[in-house]
């Protein structure tokens, strides 16, 4: 087999409370940041007590925290802007997916000359990157680790991806504590989209050694998250182990690379505005189904790990309970079943495929897919 480079990049904490220590983490890189936050955190006291941290530090920050539904070029490039203007040393964010990729974004253009349309069609980052801090506040983020990020093309809304300098990303700070603004039934959505992401990455033509072992233990933590009785074991809140496995999911995932259902879901996120986490759990099902013809031992090997199997079913037998028990859960937390139950017609969703083509990741799924075989899936998922 081919070398395989070891090397962890960025720094992960991990741990309750681990935010409130935000300022003496990001000293070393600067005394002033752009925060970039989700408006709804403000309503927790979230981003004030963040703020508070960097002042006990004698840091300084400026708050950007007008987030529209998407992360698409125009947000970009408005906290760019404020970003330049404030003349910065850094980025923390603190939120979701889209919070942690218009950071990432904004730390890789900061001292570029071109714009982010340039880098869209396929120009090549020269300036030294920005430093990024993250702190996610959910538990499904496969770009997490990755130096690459989606966006949006706020002129045509559709997905592109951007792959940046190495390095961007300095430190995750993940705290199972700020996972407060999730209905029961949204931390069950994010939960099955940390398993899609675990699932694909599993599956995927790039997994090694390395992110089988990652993932695995994301698949022990994620299962206890979807037991119906607690594990014996561990006494642990469900909201600090489902921290634990998103954050292994999204390391194993940067290891291997992401699946056609966590892609497509932000494909539809940009044509659609529908959220990623639904439509990545209604497409789960289905992308364990087909990748059972070329990938049916390890998708067993999972399901037993997840305990929605017994340790001496049948390599199909386990696949098939692995199938149910999502569709159990979709079920049971009153999640849409199809894609039609978002909203959405055939005819966006072909739009949406067509987006995901032009990403040339298909060769790192589960199989060689064509935008043929996506359209199959997402025909059986209507």
């Amino acid at each position: 087999m081919a070398d395989f480079v070891f090397r962890i990049s960025p720094n992960i904490v991990l741990g309750s409370y681990s935010s409130s220590r935000t300022g003496q983490f990001v000293r070393e890189w600067g005394s002033r940041f752009l925060l970039v936050a989700d408006p709804v955190l403000s309503e927790f006291g979230i981003t004030e007590k963040t703020v508070q941290s960097l002042k006990d530090y004698n840091i300084d920050c400026v708050i950007f925290d007008e987030i529209s539904s998407n992360s698409d070029t125009a947000l970009v490039e408005q906290a760019l802007k404020l970003a330049r203007d404030a003349r910065v040393h850094g980025l923390i964010t603190i939120g979701g997916m889209k919070i942690s990729n218009t950071g990432k974004i904004v730390c890789a253009l900061f001292d570029e000359k071109k714009t982010v349309y340039d880098f869209m069609e396929g120009a090549a980052f020269s300036e030294k990157a920005l430093p990024c801090i993250c702190i996610p506040t959910t538990v499904s983020n496969e770009f997490l680790f990755t130096d690459k990020a989606p966006i949006i093309d706020a002129r045509t809304g559709q997905l592109k991806m951007l792959r940046f300098q190495p390095g961007l990303c300095r430190l995750v700070v993940s705290d199972p504590n700020l996972i407060v603004s999730l209905t029961e039934n949204q931390f069950m959505a994010m939960i099955l989209r940390a398993v899609c992401i675990t699932v694909e990455a599993y599956v995927s033509q790039k997994a090694n050694f390395f992110s089988d072992t990652i993932i695995e233990k994301a698949a022990e933590l994620l299962g206890y998250v979807l037991s119906e009785t607690p594990a014996l074991m561990t006494a642990t809140p469900k909201e600090q182990l489902a921290m634990e496995g998103g954050c292994m999911a999204a390391l194993g995932a940067a290891s291997a690379s992401s699946g056609a259902a966590t892609l497509l879901s932000h494909a539809v996120n940009a044509r659609c505005k529908v959220s990623p986490a639904l439509t990545a759990a209604i497409l789960l099902p289905h992308i364990i189904e087909d990748a059972a013809t070329v990938k049916e031992d390890r998708l067993a090997k999972l399901a037993r790990i997840l305990n929605v199997a017994g340790e001496n079913s049948s390599n199909d037998t386990a696949v098939g309970l692995f199938a149910e028990a999502v569709r159990s859960k979709i079920a049971q937390f009153n999640l849409p079943a199809r894609l039609k139950d978002v909203s959405v017609s055939l005819e966006q969703l072909a739009l949406c495929i067509d987006d995901v083509g032009k990403l040339d990741v298909t060769p790192e799924f589960h199989r060689s897919m064509t935008e043929d075989d996506l359209f199959d899936i997402v025909k059986y998922a209507f």
